[in-house]
């Protein structure tokens, strides 16, 4: 029994997949076993001024879309008729054309110019001729529960929106844009349509829907582009946006001006601010208790 006891126990090792070892519990480990533990190893350290920036592009498009609950509200109360309508339709798309021109060195062939072109006509025709189809597609549904899908449709168009792209691929960007980003436009459509369904003439439908179009599907391109082209004419453009928006939301109501306002505030300035905070209370550990991860990624 003595000469039992004195033999030594063979030395431990670390397996995953060995079974019991001789002489030790299932749960042993020795001292050598956190000697590769990581405090932290993947919590990225985030700088104030950096989020902030970031951030922009979230108020930004949402001062889009403030503006375009602006023009649906004026058109809907008759302050802005189809001509005006029809002009400032024309107008976004010259300037956003334009700027696609000079920001997207690829966009400078005239045959694919042309193809646009060809491609927008061929759309406004469509939509025009859908437009009395538009108009009277909600006559048997009121008011009130128009008013209350739209801003649902609005609400879930902004949550699901992708704020660091666009659905509209510009060149040299990712060509298959996400499930909840084609979810976000076909909101943001079915909203515009039940809005263009309240509107008293076929050609205010038609103008009506054209600006949304517009807007929801190529604003975020001509953004994209132009954050892509110059960071700082990204921060200049935004905050130019952000003080047409303001302006005209003062103008309109004084309550959703202030409501607003706090709104900007908030994204821009506030959840940053506390994004930082909150890295002070991530703790993450890491070490050779860890799942195996795949250093390859799977495609087929």
């Amino acid at each position: 029994n003595l000469a039992g006891d004195s033999i030594p126990r063979p030395k431990w090792r670390k397996v995953a997949y060995g079974g019991m070892q001789i002489g030790y519990d299932d749960n042993y480990t020795d001292e050598s076993f956190l000697e590769e533990m990581v405090m932290n190893a993947n919590v990225v350290r985030r700088d104030l001024l950096k989020v902030m920036k970031d951030s922009v592009s979230i108020s930004q498009y949402l001062c889009i879309v403030a503006l375009v609950v602006l023009v649906w509200v004026h058109t809907l109360e008759s302050s802005l008729d189809e001509n005006s309508l029809l002009l400032l339709d024309l107008s976004l798309l010259a300037s956003g054309f334009l700027i696609l021109l000079l920001t997207e060195e690829k966009m400078l062939s005239l045959s694919l110019l042309l193809r646009y072109l060809l491609n927008i006509s061929f759309f406004t025709t469509g939509l025009y001729i859908l437009a009395p189809i538009y108009q009277t597609l909600t006559r048997s549904i009121s008011s009130d529960s128009i008013w209350a899908v739209t801003v649902s449709l609005l609400l879930l168009h902004l949550f699901l929106h992708d704020y660091s792209g666009s659905t509209i691929r510009a060149p040299g960007a990712l060509q298959t844009p996400n499930l909840t980003s084609c979810i976000s436009v076909n909101a943001s459509i079915v909203a515009s349509v039940f809005v263009a369904s309240r509107l008293p003439s076929r050609l205010h439908v038609f103008a009506v829907m054209l600006f949304s179009l517009q807007v929801f599907l190529f604003a975020p391109l001509v953004t994209y582009c132009i954050k892509k082209f110059n960071f700082g004419l990204h921060l200049l453009f935004s905050f130019g946006l952000m003080g047409l928006t303001l302006y005209s939301i003062y103008a309109l109501h004084r309550l959703f001006f202030l409501v607003f306002l706090l709104l900007v505030l908030l994204v821009n300035v506030v959840c940053p601010y506390w994004l930082i905070r909150m890295q002070e209370y991530k703790f993450e550990i890491n070490g050779p208790w860890d799942e195996a991860k795949l250093c390859f990624d799977i495609t087929d």
